[in-house]
């Protein structure tokens, strides 16, 4: 006996082999051709273009990896200057008043309610 899962009932139910091994509505006679782009637009070929490819800034790969790689024991996280300490202290600053939070709620949770 041959089982598959109805999407109606939400249930197994008997079922022939052919239906059985293709699950939810799955056929084996899927369209070897891809269907038609609805929103493609026409793009420049390689063939058109000239050898250099174009990008949209500088490469800014080799100035970070002088700046991280630089031995200043300075901690990574914090190797970009001004903005990368604003966001370290801004961090430190939240998570010690959601410590402290925390305690003040777990403090008056454990307070008797008075009457």
């Amino acid at each position: 006996m041959y089982y598959k899962f109805s999407g109606f009932t939400q249930r197994l139910t008997g079922a022939a082999p052919s239906t059985a091994y293709s699950p939810q509505g799955l056929r084996a006679n899927v369209p070897s051709e891809s269907p038609a782009m609805i929103f493609g637009t026409p793009t420049k070929l390689v063939s058109e273009s000239s050898a250099t490819v174009e990008y949209m800034g500088k490469n800014r790969v080799p100035d970070l990896q002088r700046i991280f790689q630089a031995s200043d024991n300075i901690p990574v996280h914090l190797k970009r200057g001004v903005p990368d300490r604003l966001l370290y202290r801004s961090t430190m600053a939240l998570t010690v008043g959601g410590v402290l939070y925390c305690l003040v709620a777990l403090y008056l949770a454990a307070q008797p309610k008075k009457k």
